[in-house]
């Protein structure tokens, strides 16, 4: 399993206006080929105004089928355009991070 942990950094007051469209416009094509993200969360302390959210894969070609899919969508591509064209969004990062088995590494019978 692989979770891609994706970071969006907000202008300043930025933060309502982006999750509304979102919400309205690209979350239905997000999950309609992603399903439901694991988490999505506004930061509340440190660096302020980010959008963070996690999608749950089982591998890097699950990924690429499904995110290949996504931007194929023409719903997902009108609210791209959208939201690019608000200009809210200053950084955008994307981390993939693998899963752990930490019974295995600590010598456990497996289940």
């Amino acid at each position: 399993m692989i979770v891609d942990l994706r970071t969006y950094t907000l202008g300043i007051g930025a933060v309502p206006a982006f999750l509304k469209l979102y919400a309205r416009e690209g979350l239905p094509a997000q999950k309609r080929h992603l399903g439901a993200p694991v988490g999505y969360y506004t930061t509340e302390v440190g660096v302020l105004s980010q959008i963070v959210h996690l999608w749950q894969y089982e591998s890097m070609a699950d990924r690429e089928q499904r995110r290949s899919a996504l931007e194929a969508d023409p719903q997902w591509l009108a609210y791209k355009a959208k939201s690019l064209a608000d200009g809210h969004v200053v950084r955008q990062e994307s981390t993939l991070l693998k899963s752990v088995d930490l019974a295995a590494l600590a010598g456990e019978p497996a289940r």
